[in-house]
């Protein structure tokens, strides 16, 4: 099954709704996001902590990485360069870390708070190759957007 994302998002917009602790709402998106598309095998926040360093929040799936500096890996990318990052073929990505074996693709998004800092990367991961696209992106950051840009 693949994501609905208009329902996805009305989910999650009701969801949320009038919450503003950025904790219970990484794990409220996090938990939509998973169980709404059968290629989604990891779902998970990672927090901006200290300068130039994410640590994982909220997640679905099996183990994460704890800490990711922002100079490696397709998390780091997406951090320090604030731009989305879709991965067909995590083996080919030069620096990727292995947080799982499983993983084969990866869809990793920049994450802005009210003032437009960077607070946190979502990272979504699939043991399928390939599974994410240009739409998969666009349709996360705008509920990512929907639900962050307020806090």
């Amino acid at each position: 099954m693949r994501a609905d994302y208009p329902a996805l998002a009305r989910s999650i917009a009701s969801l949320t709704e009038g919450e503003s602790d950025r904790v219970a709402l990484m794990a409220t998106v996090t938990c939509e996001v998973f169980h709404a598309d059968d290629r989604f095998d990891w779902v998970g926040f990672y927090r901006v902590v200290a300068p130039e360093l994410l640590k994982i929040g909220p997640y679905q799936g099996g183990h994460g990485c704890l800490t990711i500096p922002f100079s490696r890996g397709v998390c780091g990318a997406a951090a320090r360069s604030g731009t989305p990052q879709i991965v067909a073929d995590v083996d080919t990505f030069q620096d990727h870390i292995a947080c799982a074996s499983s993983t084969r693709s990866e869809l990793v998004l920049p994450v802005f708070g009210a003032a437009g800092e960077l607070i946190a990367v979502f990272d979504i991961d699939s043991d399928q190759p390939d599974a994410f696209d240009g739409t998969d992106a666009r349709e996360l950051a705008a509920i990512l957007h929907a639900v962050f840009a307020r806090t």
